[in-house]
Protein backbone atom coordinates (compact mmCIF):
# COMPACT_ATOMS: atom_id res chain seq x y z
CA UNK A 1 0.00 0.00 0.00
CA UNK A 2 1.24 3.19 -0.95
CA UNK A 3 1.19 6.30 1.70
CA UNK A 4 2.85 9.49 2.11
CA UNK A 5 5.74 8.04 4.14
CA UNK A 6 6.28 4.56 3.10
CA UNK A 7 5.46 1.90 0.49
CA UNK A 8 5.03 -1.77 1.37
CA UNK A 9 6.41 -3.93 -1.42
CA UNK A 10 4.30 -6.97 -2.10
CA UNK A 11 6.60 -10.10 -2.83
CA UNK A 12 4.36 -11.48 -5.62
CA UNK A 13 7.27 -13.91 -7.03
CA UNK A 14 5.37 -16.95 -6.05
CA UNK A 15 2.00 -15.27 -7.50
CA UNK A 16 2.87 -14.18 -10.94
CA UNK A 17 0.16 -15.45 -13.15
CA UNK A 18 1.43 -18.22 -15.17
CA UNK A 19 -0.02 -16.66 -18.61
CA UNK A 20 3.45 -14.48 -19.08
CA UNK A 21 5.09 -15.80 -22.21
CA UNK A 22 7.13 -14.62 -24.75
CA UNK A 23 3.93 -14.35 -26.26
CA UNK A 24 2.20 -12.35 -24.13
CA UNK A 25 4.62 -10.19 -22.10
CA UNK A 26 4.67 -7.91 -19.24
CA UNK A 27 4.34 -4.27 -20.95
CA UNK A 28 4.97 -1.13 -19.63
CA UNK A 29 5.23 2.72 -20.49
CA UNK A 30 7.17 5.13 -19.23
CA UNK A 31 7.50 9.52 -19.27
CA UNK A 32 9.60 10.98 -21.40
CA UNK A 33 13.29 10.79 -20.82
CA UNK A 34 14.63 13.39 -18.31
CA UNK A 35 17.90 13.86 -19.63
CA UNK A 36 16.60 14.48 -23.29
CA UNK A 37 13.66 16.74 -22.01
CA UNK A 38 16.25 19.05 -20.04
CA UNK A 39 18.89 19.46 -22.60
CA UNK A 40 15.96 20.45 -25.17
CA UNK A 41 14.34 23.34 -23.49
CA UNK A 42 18.10 24.79 -23.18
CA UNK A 43 18.80 24.27 -26.88
CA UNK A 44 14.93 25.84 -27.70
CA UNK A 45 15.70 28.66 -25.62
CA UNK A 46 19.43 29.27 -27.26
CA UNK A 47 17.47 28.48 -31.27
CA UNK A 48 16.00 31.17 -32.73
CA UNK A 49 12.48 31.09 -32.62
CA UNK A 50 9.71 28.44 -31.66
CA UNK A 51 10.65 25.19 -31.04
CA UNK A 52 7.77 22.67 -29.39
CA UNK A 53 8.76 19.68 -27.80
CA UNK A 54 6.92 16.41 -27.88
CA UNK A 55 6.67 13.59 -25.19
CA UNK A 56 8.62 16.06 -22.77
CA UNK A 57 8.86 14.68 -19.26
CA UNK A 58 6.73 16.63 -16.54
CA UNK A 59 8.23 16.13 -13.04
CA UNK A 60 9.83 17.88 -9.85
CA UNK A 61 13.17 18.06 -12.14
CA UNK A 62 11.25 20.01 -15.31
CA UNK A 63 9.11 21.71 -13.76
CA UNK A 64 11.71 23.97 -11.68
CA UNK A 65 13.76 23.84 -15.36
CA UNK A 66 11.23 25.16 -16.90
CA UNK A 67 10.28 27.32 -14.09
CA UNK A 68 13.88 29.17 -14.76
CA UNK A 69 13.57 29.30 -18.15
CA UNK A 70 10.12 31.39 -17.76
CA UNK A 71 11.72 33.50 -15.22
CA UNK A 72 14.53 34.59 -17.42
CA UNK A 73 11.90 35.97 -19.64
CA UNK A 74 11.22 33.21 -22.10
CA UNK A 75 8.06 32.91 -23.55
CA UNK A 76 6.15 29.40 -23.38
CA UNK A 77 3.49 27.91 -23.67
CA UNK A 78 2.71 24.36 -21.54
CA UNK A 79 0.71 21.40 -21.69
CA UNK A 80 1.08 18.59 -19.29
CA UNK A 81 -1.49 16.91 -20.75
CA UNK A 82 -0.46 16.68 -23.94
CA UNK A 83 2.99 16.63 -22.71
CA UNK A 84 4.01 19.54 -25.38
CA UNK A 85 6.44 22.52 -24.47
CA UNK A 86 6.42 25.41 -26.86
CA UNK A 87 10.23 27.74 -26.46
CA UNK A 88 10.43 30.71 -27.87
CA UNK A 89 13.99 30.99 -28.19
CA UNK A 90 16.07 34.18 -29.01
CA UNK A 91 18.79 32.62 -30.60
CA UNK A 92 21.40 33.29 -27.56
CA UNK A 93 20.73 36.54 -26.44
CA UNK A 94 18.60 36.28 -23.04
CA UNK A 95 15.11 38.74 -22.60
CA UNK A 96 16.65 40.11 -19.57
CA UNK A 97 20.09 41.09 -17.88
CA UNK A 98 18.85 40.45 -14.22
CA UNK A 99 17.45 37.22 -12.44
CA UNK A 100 16.38 34.72 -9.96
CA UNK A 101 17.22 31.21 -10.19
CA UNK A 102 15.92 28.44 -8.16
CA UNK A 103 16.60 25.44 -9.76
CA UNK A 104 15.62 23.04 -6.81
CA UNK A 105 17.26 19.49 -6.81
CA UNK A 106 17.25 19.16 -10.29
CA UNK A 107 21.05 18.80 -11.43
CA UNK A 108 20.76 19.20 -14.99
CA UNK A 109 19.08 22.78 -14.50
CA UNK A 110 21.44 24.00 -12.19
CA UNK A 111 24.62 22.85 -14.17
CA UNK A 112 23.10 24.40 -17.85
CA UNK A 113 21.52 27.14 -16.86
CA UNK A 114 24.93 28.33 -14.61
CA UNK A 115 26.81 27.87 -17.91
CA UNK A 116 24.38 29.16 -19.72
CA UNK A 117 23.90 33.02 -17.58
CA UNK A 118 27.05 32.63 -16.30
CA UNK A 119 28.72 33.11 -20.21
CA UNK A 120 26.12 35.85 -20.84
CA UNK A 121 25.91 39.60 -20.16
CA UNK A 122 24.24 40.14 -16.24
CA UNK A 123 23.76 39.16 -12.69
CA UNK A 124 22.21 36.32 -11.73
CA UNK A 125 21.33 35.10 -8.52
CA UNK A 126 21.23 31.57 -8.14
CA UNK A 127 19.77 29.03 -5.43
CA UNK A 128 19.25 25.55 -5.17
CA UNK A 129 17.58 22.52 -2.82
CA UNK A 130 19.29 21.94 0.68
CA UNK A 131 20.06 18.46 -1.39
CA UNK A 132 21.70 20.18 -4.41
CA UNK A 133 23.55 22.38 -2.25
CA UNK A 134 25.54 19.53 -1.45
CA UNK A 135 26.26 19.28 -4.39
CA UNK A 136 29.46 20.06 -6.34
CA UNK A 137 29.86 22.77 -8.59
CA UNK A 138 33.37 24.09 -8.14
CA UNK A 139 34.47 22.28 -11.40
CA UNK A 140 31.62 24.30 -13.54
CA UNK A 141 32.05 27.84 -11.67
CA UNK A 142 35.60 27.68 -11.34
CA UNK A 143 35.74 27.15 -15.52
CA UNK A 144 32.87 30.17 -15.84
CA UNK A 145 35.65 31.84 -13.48
CA UNK A 146 38.39 31.84 -16.12
CA UNK A 147 35.86 32.74 -18.87
CA UNK A 148 35.61 35.94 -17.48
CA UNK A 149 32.49 35.22 -14.98
CA UNK A 150 32.60 36.85 -11.65
CA UNK A 151 31.24 34.27 -8.94
CA UNK A 152 30.02 35.91 -5.27
CA UNK A 153 28.83 33.82 -2.72
CA UNK A 154 26.97 34.48 0.37
CA UNK A 155 28.24 35.04 3.82
CA UNK A 156 28.05 31.57 5.77
CA UNK A 157 27.89 29.61 2.33
CA UNK A 158 30.43 27.15 1.40
CA UNK A 159 32.23 28.05 -1.57
CA UNK A 160 31.78 25.95 -4.51
CA UNK A 161 28.01 24.88 -4.05
CA UNK A 162 24.74 26.85 -4.15
CA UNK A 163 23.34 29.61 -3.93
CA UNK A 164 26.11 32.41 -5.34
CA UNK A 165 25.58 35.38 -7.70
CA UNK A 166 27.08 35.25 -10.68
CA UNK A 167 27.84 38.31 -13.23
CA UNK A 168 28.56 37.19 -16.56
CA UNK A 169 30.42 39.28 -19.15
CA UNK A 170 30.24 37.02 -22.17
CA UNK A 171 33.68 34.98 -23.41
CA UNK A 172 36.80 36.32 -22.49
CA UNK A 173 38.74 33.43 -23.60
CA UNK A 174 38.27 30.83 -25.87
CA UNK A 175 39.42 27.93 -24.26
CA UNK A 176 38.72 25.80 -20.74
CA UNK A 177 39.76 22.65 -19.20
CA UNK A 178 36.82 21.34 -17.39
CA UNK A 179 37.20 18.14 -14.92
CA UNK A 180 34.16 15.81 -14.70
CA UNK A 181 35.22 13.40 -12.28
CA UNK A 182 31.86 14.48 -10.19
CA UNK A 183 30.08 15.12 -13.02
CA UNK A 184 29.66 15.02 -16.91
CA UNK A 185 27.09 17.52 -16.40
CA UNK A 186 29.98 19.92 -16.31
CA UNK A 187 30.85 19.26 -19.81
CA UNK A 188 27.59 18.78 -21.37
CA UNK A 189 26.87 22.15 -19.71
CA UNK A 190 29.96 24.41 -21.58
CA UNK A 191 29.27 22.39 -24.74
CA UNK A 192 25.65 23.23 -25.25
CA UNK A 193 26.60 27.07 -25.03
CA UNK A 194 30.18 27.12 -26.39
CA UNK A 195 28.39 28.28 -29.61
CA UNK A 196 27.70 31.34 -28.14
CA UNK A 197 31.44 31.89 -28.32
CA UNK A 198 32.70 34.31 -31.16
CA UNK A 199 35.87 32.55 -31.25
CA UNK A 200 36.14 28.66 -32.23
CA UNK A 201 35.76 27.03 -28.62
CA UNK A 202 37.94 24.69 -27.42
CA UNK A 203 37.42 22.53 -24.27
CA UNK A 204 39.93 19.78 -22.98
CA UNK A 205 38.75 17.79 -20.61
CA UNK A 206 40.18 15.68 -17.62
CA UNK A 207 38.19 12.49 -16.21
CA UNK A 208 36.45 9.61 -17.92
CA UNK A 209 32.92 9.77 -16.67
CA UNK A 210 29.58 9.59 -17.78
CA UNK A 211 30.55 9.88 -21.39
CA UNK A 212 27.60 8.20 -23.07
CA UNK A 213 25.98 11.52 -21.33
CA UNK A 214 28.11 13.61 -23.65
CA UNK A 215 27.54 11.39 -26.21
CA UNK A 216 23.89 12.55 -25.92
CA UNK A 217 24.57 16.35 -25.60
CA UNK A 218 26.36 16.15 -28.74
CA UNK A 219 23.96 14.38 -30.38
CA UNK A 220 21.22 16.63 -29.64
CA UNK A 221 23.35 19.57 -30.55
CA UNK A 222 23.89 18.45 -33.91
CA UNK A 223 20.21 17.86 -34.50
CA UNK A 224 19.40 21.61 -33.44
CA UNK A 225 22.03 22.51 -35.71
CA UNK A 226 25.59 22.63 -34.34
CA UNK A 227 28.22 20.77 -34.72
CA UNK A 228 31.62 19.76 -32.72
CA UNK A 229 34.84 18.36 -33.48
CA UNK A 230 36.31 15.62 -31.36
CA UNK A 231 40.20 15.83 -32.42
CA UNK A 232 41.09 13.36 -29.64
CA UNK A 233 38.67 11.67 -27.02
CA UNK A 234 39.69 14.54 -24.59
CA UNK A 235 39.22 17.65 -26.89
CA UNK A 236 36.46 19.26 -27.77
CA UNK A 237 36.18 22.13 -30.51
CA UNK A 238 33.14 24.20 -31.39
CA UNK A 239 34.09 26.65 -34.47
CA UNK A 240 32.50 29.71 -34.63
CA UNK A 241 29.52 30.55 -36.22
CA UNK A 242 27.06 27.83 -35.83
CA UNK A 243 23.82 28.59 -34.53
CA UNK A 244 20.75 26.42 -33.30
CA UNK A 245 17.53 25.93 -35.39
CA UNK A 246 14.13 25.96 -33.81
CA UNK A 247 12.40 22.62 -34.56
CA UNK A 248 9.35 20.37 -33.09
CA UNK A 249 11.47 18.14 -31.29
CA UNK A 250 10.07 14.61 -30.32
CA UNK A 251 11.57 13.51 -26.51
CA UNK A 252 12.05 9.68 -26.50
CA UNK A 253 10.63 7.37 -23.55
CA UNK A 254 13.01 7.74 -20.66
CA UNK A 255 15.46 4.64 -20.46
CA UNK A 256 16.43 4.92 -17.56
CA UNK A 257 13.07 4.23 -15.93
CA UNK A 258 12.43 1.87 -18.46
CA UNK A 259 15.25 -0.36 -16.55
CA UNK A 260 13.26 -0.49 -13.29
CA UNK A 261 10.68 -3.19 -15.53
CA UNK A 262 13.29 -5.01 -17.52
CA UNK A 263 15.70 -5.43 -14.73
CA UNK A 264 11.97 -7.58 -13.09
CA UNK A 265 12.21 -9.97 -16.54
CA UNK A 266 15.42 -11.89 -14.52
CA UNK A 267 14.45 -11.31 -10.66
CA UNK A 268 10.70 -12.14 -11.39
CA UNK A 269 11.36 -15.03 -14.70
CA UNK A 270 8.55 -13.51 -17.09
CA UNK A 271 9.19 -11.45 -20.42
CA UNK A 272 9.25 -7.60 -20.47
CA UNK A 273 8.75 -4.95 -22.96
CA UNK A 274 8.74 -1.28 -23.01
CA UNK A 275 7.05 0.47 -25.48
CA UNK A 276 9.68 2.49 -27.84
CA UNK A 277 12.61 1.80 -25.96
CA UNK A 278 14.96 1.02 -28.94
CA UNK A 279 18.70 0.09 -28.99
CA UNK A 280 19.58 2.78 -31.28
CA UNK A 281 18.04 5.38 -28.21
CA UNK A 282 20.11 8.40 -27.88
CA UNK A 283 20.76 7.54 -24.24
CA UNK A 284 22.98 5.60 -22.55
CA UNK A 285 21.11 3.72 -20.41
CA UNK A 286 19.70 0.98 -22.67
CA UNK A 287 23.73 -0.62 -22.14
CA UNK A 288 21.40 -1.69 -18.75
CA UNK A 289 20.10 -4.23 -21.18
CA UNK A 290 23.54 -5.75 -22.31
CA UNK A 291 24.37 -6.06 -18.87
CA UNK A 292 21.11 -8.33 -18.20
CA UNK A 293 21.50 -10.70 -21.28
CA UNK A 294 25.33 -10.89 -19.29
CA UNK A 295 22.83 -12.36 -16.89
CA UNK A 296 21.17 -15.20 -19.04
CA UNK A 297 18.40 -12.74 -20.81
CA UNK A 298 17.98 -12.39 -24.31
CA UNK A 299 16.59 -9.22 -26.07
CA UNK A 300 15.12 -8.75 -29.43
CA UNK A 301 14.51 -5.08 -30.59
CA UNK A 302 10.91 -5.27 -32.07
CA UNK A 303 8.94 -2.16 -33.42
CA UNK A 304 6.76 -1.64 -30.32
CA UNK A 305 10.33 -1.75 -28.21
CA UNK A 306 12.52 -3.82 -26.76
CA UNK A 307 11.08 -7.48 -25.65
CA UNK A 308 13.12 -9.26 -23.02
CA UNK A 309 13.29 -12.71 -22.20
CA UNK A 310 14.09 -14.49 -19.05
CA UNK A 311 17.19 -16.54 -18.19
CA UNK A 312 16.36 -20.60 -18.83
CA UNK A 313 15.07 -22.19 -16.21
CA UNK A 314 14.59 -18.94 -14.06
CA UNK A 315 18.42 -18.93 -13.50
CA UNK A 316 20.48 -15.81 -13.17
CA UNK A 317 24.46 -15.21 -13.18
CA UNK A 318 26.33 -12.32 -11.25
CA UNK A 319 28.63 -10.30 -13.34
CA UNK A 320 31.31 -8.17 -13.17
CA UNK A 321 30.42 -4.63 -14.66
CA UNK A 322 31.73 -1.47 -15.33
CA UNK A 323 28.74 0.82 -15.11
CA UNK A 324 30.59 4.10 -15.94
CA UNK A 325 28.77 4.49 -18.73
CA UNK A 326 25.00 3.63 -17.09
CA UNK A 327 25.80 4.88 -13.67
CA UNK A 328 22.30 5.50 -12.85
CA UNK A 329 21.31 1.75 -12.72
CA UNK A 330 24.23 1.04 -10.26
CA UNK A 331 21.51 0.80 -8.04
CA UNK A 332 19.28 -1.41 -9.88
CA UNK A 333 21.81 -3.96 -10.88
CA UNK A 334 22.50 -4.20 -6.70
CA UNK A 335 18.80 -4.69 -6.47
CA UNK A 336 18.53 -7.60 -7.78
CA UNK A 337 21.85 -9.16 -7.45
CA UNK A 338 21.07 -10.52 -4.16
CA UNK A 339 19.29 -13.43 -6.39
CA UNK A 340 21.80 -14.22 -8.65
CA UNK A 341 23.55 -17.51 -8.63
CA UNK A 342 27.10 -15.92 -8.24
CA UNK A 343 28.51 -12.48 -6.71
CA UNK A 344 28.20 -9.79 -8.46
CA UNK A 345 30.52 -6.47 -8.90
CA UNK A 346 30.05 -3.24 -9.92
CA UNK A 347 32.86 -1.07 -11.09
CA UNK A 348 33.55 2.62 -12.01
CA UNK A 349 31.11 4.40 -9.55
CA UNK A 350 33.21 6.31 -7.67
CA UNK A 351 31.59 9.16 -9.03
CA UNK A 352 28.21 8.49 -7.45
CA UNK A 353 28.70 9.64 -4.38
CA UNK A 354 28.54 12.96 -5.22
CA UNK A 355 24.80 12.66 -6.56
CA UNK A 356 21.64 12.69 -4.56
CA UNK A 357 23.01 10.46 -2.29
CA UNK A 358 25.95 8.88 -1.39
CA UNK A 359 25.13 6.22 -3.96
CA UNK A 360 27.29 3.62 -3.34
CA UNK A 361 27.20 4.09 0.52
CA UNK A 362 23.81 4.13 0.50
CA UNK A 363 22.91 0.81 -0.99
CA UNK A 364 25.85 -1.17 0.65
CA UNK A 365 24.32 0.21 3.87
CA UNK A 366 20.56 -0.69 2.67
CA UNK A 367 21.73 -4.53 1.25
CA UNK A 368 23.40 -5.18 5.00
CA UNK A 369 20.78 -3.99 6.64
CA UNK A 370 19.07 -6.62 4.80
CA UNK A 371 21.37 -9.08 5.95
CA UNK A 372 23.26 -9.12 2.30
CA UNK A 373 26.81 -9.45 2.47
CA UNK A 374 28.70 -6.47 0.37
CA UNK A 375 32.16 -5.20 -0.02
CA UNK A 376 32.64 -1.46 -1.17
CA UNK A 377 35.62 0.23 -2.42
CA UNK A 378 36.40 4.08 -3.68
CA UNK A 379 34.84 2.88 -6.50
CA UNK A 380 32.68 -0.57 -6.91
CA UNK A 381 30.49 -2.91 -4.80
CA UNK A 382 30.67 -6.76 -4.81
CA UNK A 383 27.24 -8.24 -3.75
CA UNK A 384 27.14 -11.57 -2.41
CA UNK A 385 24.05 -14.12 -2.96
CA UNK A 386 21.75 -14.03 -0.19
CA UNK A 387 18.13 -13.47 1.28
CA UNK A 388 17.18 -10.25 1.62
CA UNK A 389 15.49 -9.94 5.16
CA UNK A 390 12.52 -7.59 5.96
CA UNK A 391 13.85 -4.23 6.37
CA UNK A 392 12.91 -0.47 6.11
CA UNK A 393 14.55 0.97 3.17
CA UNK A 394 15.97 4.43 3.68
CA UNK A 395 15.84 6.28 0.41
CA UNK A 396 17.66 9.81 1.57
CA UNK A 397 15.57 11.67 -0.55
CA UNK A 398 17.34 10.01 -3.93
CA UNK A 399 14.66 8.51 -6.33
CA UNK A 400 16.78 5.88 -7.78
CA UNK A 401 16.97 4.60 -3.80
CA UNK A 402 13.22 4.21 -4.16
CA UNK A 403 12.72 2.83 -7.59
CA UNK A 404 15.80 0.55 -7.41
CA UNK A 405 15.03 -1.63 -3.67
CA UNK A 406 11.25 -1.46 -4.97
CA UNK A 407 12.95 -4.44 -7.43
CA UNK A 408 13.88 -6.47 -4.31
CA UNK A 409 10.62 -6.33 -2.60
CA UNK A 410 8.58 -7.70 -5.32
CA UNK A 411 10.75 -10.93 -4.76
CA UNK A 412 11.28 -10.99 -0.51
CA UNK A 413 8.90 -10.37 2.00
CA UNK A 414 9.04 -7.58 4.60
CA UNK A 415 10.39 -4.60 2.19
CA UNK A 416 9.12 -1.19 3.15
CA UNK A 417 10.43 1.85 1.20
CA UNK A 418 10.13 4.97 2.80
CA UNK A 419 9.60 8.41 1.56
CA UNK A 420 7.84 6.80 -2.08
CA UNK A 421 6.87 10.43 -3.10
CA UNK A 422 11.21 11.22 -3.95
CA UNK A 423 10.44 9.58 -6.89
CA UNK A 424 8.01 13.17 -7.95
CA UNK A 425 11.87 14.13 -9.15
CA UNK A 426 11.66 12.58 -12.38
CA UNK A 427 8.80 9.56 -12.46
CA UNK A 428 6.13 11.06 -9.84
CA UNK A 429 3.89 8.17 -10.68
CA UNK A 430 5.70 5.32 -10.21
CA UNK A 431 4.45 3.65 -7.85
CA UNK A 432 1.34 3.74 -8.90
CA UNK A 433 2.53 2.39 -12.14
CA UNK A 434 4.35 -0.51 -10.41
CA UNK A 435 1.26 -1.53 -8.87
CA UNK A 436 -0.96 -1.49 -12.02
CA UNK A 437 2.03 -3.66 -13.09
CA UNK A 438 1.63 -5.83 -10.06
CA UNK A 439 -2.15 -6.25 -10.52
CA UNK A 440 -1.53 -7.34 -14.14
CA UNK A 441 1.02 -9.89 -13.22
CA UNK A 442 -0.81 -11.76 -10.10
CA UNK A 443 -4.50 -10.91 -11.57
CA UNK A 444 -5.60 -9.52 -8.09
CA UNK A 445 -7.53 -6.07 -7.60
Amino acid sequence: MISEDTYQVPDIYQRIKASFTPEAPLVAEVPGSKSITSRALLLATLSQGGSTLRGALFSSDSRHFLKCVQDLGFETKVSEKERTVTVEGLGGPLPTASARQYVGSAGTAARFLTAYLGLSHGVFYMDASEQMRKRPMAPLLDCLKQLGCQVFYLPAHEQGHFPFFLRGHGFKQNQITVNIDHSSQFLSALLIVSCLCPQDFTIHVEGTHGMAYIDLTLRMMEQFGVCVKRPDPNTFVTEAGQHYRAQEYRIEPDASAACYFYAMCPLLNLPVQVRQIHFDSLQGDVAFLRLLEQMGCTAQDTPEGILLLPPKAGVFQGITADMSACSDQAITLAAIAPFAQSPTTITGIGHIRFQESDRLTAMATELTKMGIRCESSENSITIYPGAPAPSLVETYDDHRMAMGFSLTGLRAGGIVIRDPGCCRKTFENYFEVLEQLIQKMTGET
